[in-house]
């Protein structure tokens, strides 16, 4: 399945197979008081200086984003918007909120309450994020966005002239280390000449995955079932083609299917490499080589990936050659000094012949031509390994500023226009194109060479089509013009 011509047949064959659209009725309703108190920030605005939010995805890392957001004390939550209210999922904010309209489309939210939103949290699957971002933006909404920014690298190349557009808009990504210790870390090292000359990252994030034992033989998407009577399938599917519905691909299986989310890359990605793009002003590669794609499958991602992005000179700055691997056993090289999170070489092999790897936490390790740092993931710091070179370094290390506001207080204030977004659309939108053009190598389990300039791939027709993907449903077509 990994040549150009059978993955080009397996898309046009997908593309011909799609079903008609299932549609189903948006729901708007004020809701009873539920017996459960509202939970209360340590210290509430007056009622003057909060945003009114209105909030896009309510169960699971969209849960966590609205309780970020109300704990600020700088919002009144006046609405919520969920495609499956009667999911499991879902209760405890509609508990938390119970007095607030309710909405299962996005559309019919703004159409109702539109000129009563300030801002929007939009916590929903990647291949929805786009639609609503866009119809939020054009309505006038400042824009709280999870991270990766949306699906397709066009999808992302639009959001990023709409933040021209509506410039006086806060937009933010939720890649929330990016307010963190690590964003001031980097910056700082960066600005007093620690980090520098850096040639070489490897990022790994090797934790199990949804996807990870499924069987790569499978020619097909799962079997259609009874869709759930709380769900409007029409609305999650958002500007997706058709699909029929499956319990797996929904309350985070999307993230397991090309269709839906980016996989491992686009959900850590933004979490590890995030700082290193923005200070080492990456920008977009020229080159993306899947190096290692073990259990591949043109439907679902693989089993373990190991993805090798090159970007170039930049000003007076080295090439980089980044490693991207994701996979259980899928571990990158350990430099020597890194300390005990790696696999010892030196444990000697069980009876069996086979060494069961440590698990090795989410992170990086930047390799400059001078200095060797180690890091985690969000907002994690560096560290210079061995640990005897970080000790000489101690005196040279210049005084990082603590950060003035979480990511999530951080949007609400630029709202106000007392601060500026530190994870905008300009800056978010390159990282996430990283991410959209590694997915189409793991894809079609192809080597890319891309232009940077003229945002194209030259060398796979079938792969520079994936930049813009299907086109829209019927009815979504309006997204995608700014």
């Amino acid at each position: 399945m990994n040549s150009q011509n059978v993955s080009r047949r397996v898309f046009i064959k997908r593309a011909a197979l799609l079903s008609a659209t299932i549609g189903s009725a948006p729901m708007f309703s004020f809701c009873k008081r539920s017996k459960h108190p509202e939970i209360i920030p340590e210290k509430l605005a007056s009622a003057n200086e909060r945003i009114n939010l209105a909030c896009i995805g309510i169960g699971n890392r969209g849960a966590d984003i609205i309780r970020e957001l109300y704990n600020t004390g700088l919002v009144n939550v006046i609405a919520l918007c969920d495609v499956d209210m009667g999911a499991p999922h879902t209760l405890g904010i509609l508990e938390k909120f119970p007095n607030i309209p309710r909405f299962q489309d996005f559309r019919q939210l703004f159409d109702k309450i539109g000129p009563q939103i300030d801002a929007v949290s939009i916590g929903i699957p990647d291949h929805a994020h786009f639609p609503a971002t866009m119809m939020a933006m054009g309505l006038g909404k400042h824009v709280y966005v999870e991270k990766p920014l949306a699906r397709t690298f066009n999808e992302i190349e639009l959001l990023m002239q709409a933040e021209k557009k509506y410039d006086k808009l806060a937009v933010q990504m939720g890649n929330q280390g990016h307010s963190e210790a690590n964003y001031f870390q980097f910056k700082a090292w960066v600005d007093a000449g620690i980090i520098k000359d850096v040639t070489a990252i490897t990022a790994h994030m090797n934790a199990s995955r949804r996807w990870h034992g499924w069987d790569t033989a499978i020619t097909s998407f799962p079997l259609a079932e009874p869709i759930p009577d709380t769900l409007d399938w029409d609305a999650w599917l958002s500007a997706a083609q058709p699909h029929d519905y499956n319990k797996d691909f929904v309350n985070g299986q999307w993230r397991c299917w090309y269709d839906f989310g980016l996989g491992a890359l686009g959900d850590w990605g933004a979490h590890i490499l995030d700082t290193a793009h923005q200070f080492l002003d990456m920008g977009l590669p020229y080159e993306i080589d899947p190096l290692k794609l073990e259990g591949y499958n043109p439907f679902f991602y693989p089993q373990a990936s190991t993805l090798l992005f090159r970007f170039p000179e930049r000003g007076e700055m080295p090439p980089i050659d980044v490693t991207w691997y994701d996979g259980v056993t899928n571990l990158p090289p350990i430099p020597e000094g890194f300390g005990v999170s790696g696999l010892d070489p030196n444990i000697p092999p069980p009876s069996t012949g086979k060494i069961e790897p440590a698990k090795l936490n989410p992170g990086k390790i930047i390799y400059s031509k001078t200095l060797t740092f180690k890091g985690g993931s969000h907002g994690s710091t560096l560290s210079i390994i061995p640990e005897e070179k970080a000790q000489a370094m101690q005196s040279q290390l210049p005084e990082v500023p603590a950060s003035t506001s979480n990511h999530f207080k951080n949007f609400l204030l630029a709202c106000k226009g007392q601060e500026k977004c530190r994870s905008p659309f300009h800056i978010a939108g390159p990282l996430s194109q990283v991410f959209s053009l590694g997915v189409i190598a793991q894809q079609l389990n192809t080597k890319l060479e891309f232009d940077r300039e003229k945002k194209i791939i030259t060398n796979n027709k079938l792969a520079n089509d994936l930049l813009t993907g299907p086109p829209p449903r019927k009815g979504w077509e309006q997204y995608y013009r700014v």
